[in-house]
C-alpha cells in the first residue's frame, strides 16, 4: 500500500487531527489513522467497508 492515493473527507478538518484516510485499492478499501500515515493500516473487503459505514451512521 506504498504507491497509492489516500484521501480523506473535506468535513474531517473541524475533528482536530482525529481522521481516517482511504485508498480504493484493487483488493478493496484501505484505512489508516491520518496522524501517522507511515502507522498500521487495514484493509476492507468492500462489503465489510459498507456494512462499517452502515454501523456508523446509525450513531
Amino acid at each position: 500500500m506504498d504507491d497509492v492515493t489516500w484521501r480523506k473527507s473535506r468535513r474531517s478538518n473541524d475533528q482536530e487531527g482525529a481522521c481516517v484516510e482511504l485508498a480504493t485499492l484493487v483488493e478493496g478499501i484501505g484505512v489508516r489513522d491520518s496522524k501517522d500515515p507511515d502507522g498500521p493500516r487495514i484493509l476492507l473487503a468492500p462489503v465489510a467497508f459498507r456494512a462499517l459505514l452502515a454501523d456508523l451512521k446509525q450513531r
